[in-house]
């Protein structure tokens, strides 16, 4: 039975197209493993799919889990028939319960936990919480519950079945016995015909019987070895499903990260076009402004002019520092390579450092006199602002 439960839930659990099921795809391994478990502790509970109607009218085939719950009153077990229809949300949200009485069975008026209708409503419903809520523990509630106060009736026949008109006012009523289902039984063995009363049966009728069965037996073989076969194949693509599942969520999140890579260097480009456009712009507005015939003849020192004297001056010291600093680096490379004598290396070396540091001292005091030159242009504005005031 376990076997065909699995089969029958790989089955419908792994359609695809407009017979899938309406469940989310996340949530039908926690279904499958609900039911399951569900089975297995109550085997008078199976799992089937149905049609259900909504009070809007809309229709949708759902799981539902349909049988009996074993229930103790008084010493006796009963067996309360139920409904458990499994909704479109779940698990994240509670299944819908309904008491399914017989015919012989009505439902007890009223009920703190069964409406008229048949729902039920026990506090587990009601305080359901994914992940941890589930269709075992619901179950065992709902014995708990109706252990407590029985939902329902066995109501008994009339024994005259062709009454009178005269019988009392209570005829037709409906006789019930107190709040107790109808409880299961096997009816009595028959006692063996007398003897010479049994009639011969015919051979032809018995080896079609034991061929009937045989084939039966046959098929039902058959039929376990493809399960066996088919659960492991759908073991096997439950397995696949949670790895391409990674692998889909692995190759988002790469796809994204190439997204946002691709957006920070587009704006980079943007920037890069803006200053390319603006040193065209630049070179467009200074090119008329040289001689065509002097072009060639324009010395790249002068290009640039420092905007006063002190300026110019400090821009030669910089650049005879750096060159003798350029200079010092390159007979540090010919000495170590024996291109030129340790003694004049040091001749050469002690010279330009003379001159380095003089060029430094110069660079110092060129920047002290701007500094003071600075402060008075300073001292200047502030002037005329302070005798408005």
């Amino acid at each position: 039975m376990a076997q065909y439960t699995q089969q029958f839930l790989n089955s419908v659990l792994s359609q695809r197209g407009p017979a899938a099921l309406p469940y989310a795809e996340d949530m039908k391994w926690h279904i499958r493993q609900h039911l399951m478990h569900l089975v297995e502790a109550y085997p008078s509970l199976q799992p089937k799919t149905a049609v259900f109607t909504h009070n809007d009218g809309r229709a949708v085939n759902l799981l539902q889990a349909d049988g009996t719950v074993p229930m103790s009153f008084q010493g006796v077990t009963y067996n309360i028939p139920v409904l458990i229809w499994l909704m479109e949300s779940y698990p994240r949200h509670a299944p819908l319960v309904f008491v399914n009485p017989t015919r012989d069975m009505i439902i007890k008026r009223p009920h703190p936990f069964v409406s008229p209708n048949g729902v039920v409503s026990i506090p587990y419903l009601h305080s359901w919480l994914f992940p941890s809520s589930n269709l075992l523990e619901l179950a065992r509630n709902l014995a708990h519950f109706f252990a407590r106060d029985p939902p329902l009736y066995s109501q008994r026949k009339p024994s005259n079945p062709n009454p009178t008109p005269n019988l009392n006012p209570a005829y037709g009523t409906v006789n019930s016995s107190p709040a107790i289902p109808p409880r299961e039984y096997s009816p009595s063995p028959t006692p063996p015909p007398p003897y010479g009363s049994g009639r011969m049966e015919d051979p032809a009728e018995v080896f079609k019987k034991n061929a009937i069965n045989k084939l039966v037996a046959d098929l039902n073989g058959d039929i376990r070895e493809m399960r066996k076969g088919s659960e492991g194949q759908m073991e096997g693509a439950f397995g696949a499903q949670a790895v391409l599942r990674l692998r889909e969520e692995e190759l988002r999140k790469g796809v994204k990260e190439m997204q946002d890579e691709k957006e920070a260097l587009e704006q980079q480009l943007q920037m890069i076009l803006m200053n390319t456009d603006v040193l065209e712009g630049w070179l467009r507005d200074n090119q008329g402004k040289l001689d065509g015939s002097k072009v060639e003849h324009v010395d790249l020192d002068e290009a640039f002019e420092p905007c006063d004297v002190l300026s110019k001056q400090m821009l030669d010291c910089t650049a005879s520092d750096m060159a003798v600093e350029d200079t010092i680096y390159g007979l540090d490379k010919a000495v170590q390579e024996g291109a030129i004598p340790f003694d004049q290396y040091l001749r050469s070396v002690r010279l330009l450092s003379r001159e380095q540091f003089c060029h430094r001292a110069t660079a110092t005091k060129v920047r002290a006199v701007q500094m003071q030159a600075q402060v008075a242009s300073m001292a200047s504005r502030s002037s005329p602002q302070n005798a408005f005031s």
